[in-house]
C-alpha cells in the first residue's frame, strides 16, 4: 500500500516541477507559444489534482497507527498544489495584461495608470477568491468531521440500546429464577410438613424432639 503511495508521490513531484518551470516562463514567451504553454499547464494541473486524489485514497487504506506520517505529507502536497494554482492565476493575469497592451498599444501615462489599476483590482479579486476557497475547504472539513461525529454517536446509541436490551433480558431471567425458587421452596416445605408435622422449618425432621425436658437442681439438705 505504501509503495503505491510513494509511486504517486514521485509522479506528483516530477509533474509539479514541470508546472513550476512553465509558470515562470509564461510572461517571457511569445504570444503564440504563451497560449500553448498556458493550455498545457492547465492540463498538467488537472493531472496533479488527480494524483492527489489517488494519494488521498491510498492514505485512507493505511492502518490508523501508520497513517499520521502520510497524512502530514498529504497536507504539504495540497498546500503546494494551492500555491501552484495561485502562481498560475497571477501568471495568467500578467499574460492577459501583456496581450492587451499588444492589441491596444500604448496610449501614454493614462493607459499605463489604467492598467496598473486593473492589475490591482484583479489582484484584489484573486485574494478574495483565495479566501473564499480556503473558507470553503474549512467548511467542507468541518462538515466531514460533523458527519463522522454523528456516525460515531449513532453507533454508540445503538450499542447502548443493545446493552439495555441485554440487561432487561437478564433481569427478566432473574425474576423468573426467583419465582421458581420461591415455588420450589413452598413445595418442599409442604412435603416436609406432610412427612413430619413437627418438622422445623430448617428441615431438621430427622432429629427426635423430646416431649418434655426435666431440669433437676441440687438436692437441699434437711
Amino acid at each position: 500500500m505504501s509503495s503505491d503511495f510513494e509511486g504517486y508521490e514521485q509522479d506528483f513531484a516530477v509533474l509539479t516541477a514541470e508546472i513550476t518551470n512553465k509558470i515562470a516562463r509564461v510572461p517571457r514567451l511569445p504570444p503564440d507559444e504563451k497560449k500553448q504553454v498556458v493550455a498545457n499547464v492547465e492540463k498538467q494541473l488537472e493531472e496533479a489534482k488527480e494524483l492527489l486524489e489517488q494519494m488521498d485514497l491510498e492514505v485512507r487504506e493505511i492502518p490508523p497507527q501508520s497513517r499520521g506520517m502520510y497524512s502530514n505529507r498529504m497536507r504539504s502536497y495540497k498546500q503546494e498544489m494551492g500555491k501552484l494554482e495561485t502562481d498560475f492565476k497571477r501568471s495568467r493575469i500578467a499574460y492577459s495584461d501583456e496581450v492587451r497592451n499588444e492589441l491596444l498599444g500604448d496610449d501614454g501615462n493614462s493607459s499605463e495608470n489604467q492598467l496598473i489599476k486593473l492589475r490591482e483590482e484583479r489582484a484584489h479579486l484573486l485574494d478574495n477568491t483565495e479566501r473564499l476557497e480556503r473558507s470553503s475547504r474549512r467548511l467542507e472539513a468541518g462538515y466531514q468531521i460533523a458527519v463522522e461525529t454523528e456516525q460515531i454517536g449513532q453507533e454508540m446509541l445503538e450499542n447502548l440500546s443493545h446493552d439495555r436490551e441485554k440487561i432487561q433480558r437478564a433481569r427478566e431471567r432473574l425474576r423468573e429464577t426467583d419465582a421458581n425458587l420461591g415455588k420450589s421452596s413452598r413445595v418442599l416445605t409442604g412435603m416436609l410438613r406432610r412427612k413430619n408435622p413437627r418438622a422445623t422449618p430448617s428441615g431438621l425432621s430427622g432429629l427426635p424432639i423430646p416431649e418434655q425436658v426435666v431440669v433437676q437442681g441440687p438436692k437441699s439438705c434437711n
